[in-house]
């Protein structure tokens, strides 16, 4: 079975920088797209970063530049490097595993004024 956990969310100011790890276990994931969503108000996921399995990375224009994603197969870890946080940034990050469709449940992220 197939598990993706999350974790690194926390409280920050404004400005602040802050990682955010997905593990995968059940699966030999080092060919898999990974990508790094936000839950959406409507309970929707908007898309936030995507890394291929030889590590191509796309990014939504809202965190080009500021958020970074990244892989290390030897930990079957993807991570989610985000700088310069702003308030706009809060909300429940989840990790999913896009080449067999299975979500993580999420990590809080709150960013302060």
């Amino acid at each position: 079975q197939v598990q993706l956990v999350e974790s690194g969310g926390a409280l920050v100011p404004a400005g602040k920088s802050l990682t955010l790890s997905c593990e995968v276990s059940g699966r030999f994931f080092s060919a898999d797209t990974m990508g790094w969503y936000r839950r959406a108000p409507d309970g929707g996921h908007d898309f936030l970063a995507l890394i291929s399995g030889d590590g191509l990375t796309t990014y939504h224009d809202s965190v080009k530049g500021r958020f970074t994603i990244s892989r290390d197969n030897t930990k079957s870890t993807v991570f989610l490097h985000m700088n310069d946080l702003k308030p706009g940034d809060t909300g429940v990050y989840l990790c999913k595993d896009v080449t067999i469709g299975s979500w993580g449940q999420g990590t809080q992220v709150t960013v302060s004024s």
